[in-house]
């Protein structure tokens, strides 16, 4: 038994549509699938599940692939490695008409649409995991003397430290009034404290850009991700009304013979 592949037309009802596998006709009249497609841009053979068929792309993809490939048409296949690729241009076209140049923020986003990654992540983990000793002591320093407990024990220290040197019950004065020596511990310990100060708030300015730049990522894809959502749907309910009108003329059709 020989097999002829065979070429429907485009009206005719063996004709692969959208979402359904083409097939061969052998010489008993049966129907065999067939297991490859060709992509029309690249030209290579692909699985039919490894393909997209023309009227399951959305116009907006499909008028990009038509741009540069004229056989892009009804009844044409596509590959998804290419459309993912077409995908991708038509989100870096749309992002760079509405904000000009990309940056890399924006061009991971387009990267985590096509791939399906994800670009929420837990700010300031990775920044956390590369901080160096000092860096870490300046956080632990900062938070501890921006906490009740350093106020409450250094106002402790500072009443003990002037009762002691006044009233002299535990030794002779060594610093007696007007306290030199502790007006020289208490500038020392703030010029100390500004700038261990000044680091961790730095550290922080940049989870907090960190931050800020995840959840722009996350808004941006969420606005690519409901846009083409909605496309989508819009696309699918033209072809439902399409459908529904030419079903609506044959049934006329068929009542008119019928009378």
């Amino acid at each position: 038994m020989s097999i002829v592949p065979e070429r429907p037309g485009r009206g005719s009802p063996d004709a692969p549509q959208a979402g359904s596998a083409p097939s061969r006709r052998d010489d008993t009249g049966g129907t065999l699938p067939v297991p490859d497609v060709a992509c029309v841009i690249c030209g290579q053979p692909v699985t039919f599940d490894q393909a997209v068929a023309y009227a399951a792309v959305r116009p907006t993809v499909s008028a990009l692939l038509a741009r540069d490939h004229p056989a892009w048409r009804e009844g044409a296949w596509i590959c998804r490695r290419d459309l993912d690729e077409y995908r991708r241009r038509y989100i870096t076209e749309l992002l760079t008409s509405a904000i000009g140049e990309l940056g890399p923020l924006e061009r991971e986003v387009i990267e985590s649409i096509t791939t399906g990654d994800l670009v929420t992540e837990v700010a300031g983990t990775a920044y956390d995991a590369q901080a160096s000793f000092g860096e870490r002591m300046a956080d632990r320093m900062s938070a501890f003397g921006g906490s009740w407990g350093f106020i409450l024990s250094f106002c402790a220290i500072c009443t003990l430290w002037m009762i002691l040197n006044v009233t002299g019950w535990l030794f002779v004065p060594f610093d007696p009034y007007p306290f030199i020596l502790l007006n020289l511990a208490l500038s020392t310990l703030a010029a100390i404290q500004a700038p261990i100060i000044i680091m961790s708030q730095r550290r922080l300015e940049a989870k907090d850009r960190l931050r800020a730049e995840n959840d722009y990522q996350v808004n941006l894809k969420a606005e690519l991700e409901v846009r083409q959502i909605h496309e989508k749907i819009d696309y699918q309910l033209t072809q439902h009304i399409a459908r529904l009108e030419r079903l609506e003329q044959l049934q006329a059709e068929v009542l008119a013979r019928l009378h």
